[in-house]
């Protein structure tokens, strides 16, 4: 089979992962991402990947190699605090390395730097696009396509060519802040976090830190809220927002409050949205989905890994259908009923991330 020319809409994982596959069977494609280049904005937290779904996507893509060069397998670590006494009352390592961490940012560069060459066009946000597979972008300009891939993320642009749905806030809300150098700045804290993710949570509250590479640790306050909760508090003015975090966390034990009170830099608020289950559309030959576009859902550890299988699974099915249709459709028939499940059971975690068990640690 052959067509003249695939766009991907974003420059995420999956999108990536999409667009290498594609590279190897020799199609043209062409990626489109609205940032101006590879580094404008940090790229996220950690990462575990899948052994079921990231490692098998990246396998396909043939970056196994590079990716277990930068992977951390000791990132499995589990660790559990009592959030009013500080005890550890969980510490569990899976053996093996059935799920190692990598930074979502080294992720993506390993990606990019597997790609041809101008293949993705940074500073080309797509503002349209029609069942046609025509693109328009922020500019006014326009360009037609074969097909269509809409990887841009929770407020695709592609997805509103395919269903009317929009993502919706799910109640629970996060707000991100992080460390430096931690194991010299901060050798206590370090100490806690240990070699993966800490997690401590009581009351609808949950404080969540996270090993990233370079000596960084990524945290995470989550709770419930209204969706206009932080109306009046001006996220630039970083000691209001810590006075309000520390209020809303108040009783907890001083070890734990020092992660709210000794952080580097400002926090960043991420409210929590998802789109409906089941989220499904019409198939139509000239567009389709993966990732976030296709499947937005708590961020539970699974997103990444569906959006590189998905992207993977994509581009294997139009490497080896007789049809941009077919392959669309065995994609769709394969990706839509995994990721509708996926989402169940991630709806479901989000409370448990929020529960009282300390046990269920479902970050």
């Amino acid at each position: 089979m052959t067509f003249p020319r695939i766009a991907i809409a974003g420059a995420g994982l999956g999108g990536l992962a999409c667009a290498r596959v594609l590279q190897l069977h020799g199609l043209d494609v062409t990626v489109f991402e609205q940032e101006p280049a590879a580094g404008a904005r940090p790229q996220g937290g950690t990462l575990d990947m899948h052994a079921d779904t990231g490692q098998v996507a990246l396998r396909t893509a043939q970056l196994d190699e590079p990716f277990r060069t930068l992977a951390r397998p000791e990132g499995q670590q589990m660790r559990g605090v009592d959030p009013h006494t500080g005890e550890v009352v969980m510490d569990e390592t899976p053996d093996g390395d059935t799920r190692p961490e990598i930074d979502r940012g080294q992720l993506r560069g390993i990606l990019l730097d597997s790609l041809s060459p101008g293949t993705v066009r940074w500073g080309r946000p797509v503002a349209d696009v029609t069942e046609a597979a025509r693109l328009t972008f922020a500019d006014g300009t326009s360009e037609e396509f074969d097909l269509v891939v809409g990887a841009d993320g929770a407020w695709s642009r592609v997805r509103r060519a395919l269903t009317g749905v929009r993502p919706q806030y799910s109640g629970v809300t996060f707000v991100e802040f992080g460390f430096d150098d931690a194991d010299r700045r901060h050798p206590a804290l370090a100490a806690r976090t240990g070699q993966g993710t800490m997690m401590t949570k009581a009351g609808g509250k949950a404080l969540v830190a996270q090993r990233n590479s370079n000596g960084h640790i990524r945290c995470y306050a989550v709770f419930y809220a209204p969706e206009d909760w932080a109306t009046g508090l001006d996220f630039a003015a970083t000691d209001a927002v810590r006075g309000h975090l520390l209020e809303r966390y108040a009783g907890w034990h001083p070890d734990l409050l020092a992660y709210l009170r000794d952080h580097d830099g400002g926090f960043t608020h991420r409210p929590l949205h998802v789109l409906p289950v089941p989220h499904a559309w019409t198939t139509t030959p000239g567009l389709t989905l993966l990732g976030d576009a296709a499947h937005l859902m708590p961020p539970l550890g699974v997103g990444a890994n569906l959006a590189l299988l998905d992207g993977t699974e994509l581009a294997t099915a139009l490497a080896t259908s007789p049809s941009i249709g077919d392959a669309v459709r065995a994609y769709e028939a394969g990706m839509l009923p995994r990721s509708i499940e996926t989402a169940k059971a991630c709806a479901s975690g989000l409370h448990d991330l929020l529960s009282d068990d300390l046990r269920s640690m479902a970050a």
